[in-house]
């Protein structure tokens, strides 16, 4: 890797990680006075109950489940081992991993400190829920699988467009996975908002660390077997 593409992906760790811890910020004030942009939430939840029907109900569901505790671990504990056994190593598959169970840590701490209530149970269209709402678990899990996954999978390709591809696609899992949790009443839009800051965070740390870990620029010793193949003439 050239220096000035490894400085370049420094860069892009301190941003997003910056770009998150604000929004968060942002997103956490806002909660906790009532203002700022915790003031789109009754509007948001007032425009989705005025477009329910049977059939989105079916498929928000169907989201809800994919994106959910159960379902979700599944799917990336299967990618994991396929991709381990495929790329004939672990440490990518365990970054990805690694930053999924931060996720999780990170959001029960957060639950238990902030302690927001969800909206009204009647609202529920899945069964009731009397856990706290801030952060969404499922948004956050959603974001970190799709967003550390897309760039650990791009990140060293040299094809710029599939790797934009790849992130609208991964943007467009995270709508759908938040508007399910906020169609189906079990969350607000800032508890949202604050499940994709908090995976910027996590996804600029993974970018630092992945970067300082596997990018070498030309000069720099090489170690291990398989990063030897990988570079020839060194």
């Amino acid at each position: 890797m050239e220096p000035a593409a490894r400085r370049s992906l420094y860069r892009w760790s301190v941003l997003l990680a910056a770009v998150g811890a604000l929004l968060f910020t942002a997103t956490l004030m806002g909660v906790l006075q009532g203002d700022g942009l915790a003031s789109a939430d009754e509007d948001a939840r007032n425009w989705l109950l005025a477009i329910r029907s049977e059939l989105l109900t079916v498929v928000m569901i169907f989201l809800a489940v994919v994106f959910g505790p159960i379902a979700l671990p599944i799917i990336v504990l299967v990618v994991i081992l396929v991709w381990g056994f495929a790329a004939k190593h672990a440490w990518r598959p365990m970054l990805l991993a690694g930053g999924m169970i931060t996720g999780v840590v990170i959001s029960q701490i957060i639950l238990q400190i902030v302690r927001r209530s969800r909206p009204p149970v009647e609202l529920m269209l899945f069964g009731a829920d009397h856990t706290f709402s801030f952060p969404s678990g499922h948004v956050l899990g959603a974001c970190d699988f799709l967003l550390v996954g897309t760039f650990l999978i791009f990140s060293r390709r040299e094809n710029t467009r599939a790797a934009v591809l790849g992130f609208v696609g991964a943007g467009v899992g995270i709508v759908l996975a938040a508007l399910s949790r906020l169609y189906l009443g079990y969350h607000w839009l800032s508890d949202a908002l604050a499940s994709l800051s908090l995976s910027l965070i996590i996804l600029g740390a993974v970018i630092a660390l992945d970067t300082w870990r596997t990018a070498r620029i030309p000069g720099e010793r090489i170690t291990g077997e398989l990063s030897k193949a990988d570079a020839p003439g060194d």
